[in-house]
């Protein structure tokens, strides 16, 4: 299944629902390109991976590039919605350190509000 991406904006903060998989080519391009494009614009990015069935080394290389392009432009990004075999992946890679993960998009935005304020 392809990678399908949607956006939903509150200010500075904008939340991208992945769904499919995020791997080699197409996939991970897609993703780049879209999260890119918005860190040049929003303070904040935060990935929901919910419908995310897979990722590949490509995609995990996508997701560090994404951190370092985001924290280059004292933006950032945020994970939300791992499955088990998402979190287990970023957990044995010791990506996890590298990211704020939180359960749900709900807990991710109340987070980003709070400190905002």
């Amino acid at each position: 299944m392809p990678l399908s991406l949607e956006e939903k904006s509150w200010g500075d903060v904008t939340v991208v629902y992945c769904e499919g998989r995020i791997v080699f080519r197409n996939e991970a391009l897609t993703l780049s390109e879209s999260v890119t494009e918005l860190l040049r614009r929003k303070r904040e990015v935060i990935l929901d991976l919910t419908k995310v069935d897979a990722v590949d080394s490509a995609g995990l290389g996508e997701l560090v590039s994404l951190y370092m392009f985001a924290k280059g432009s004292h933006s950032s990004i945020k994970l939300c919605g791992l499955n088990s075999r998402v979190h287990h992946l970023l957990q044995i890679t010791n990506l996890h350190s590298l990211f704020e993960i939180f359960p749900t998009d709900e807990i991710a935005m109340e987070m980003s509000c709070a400190r905002t304020q």
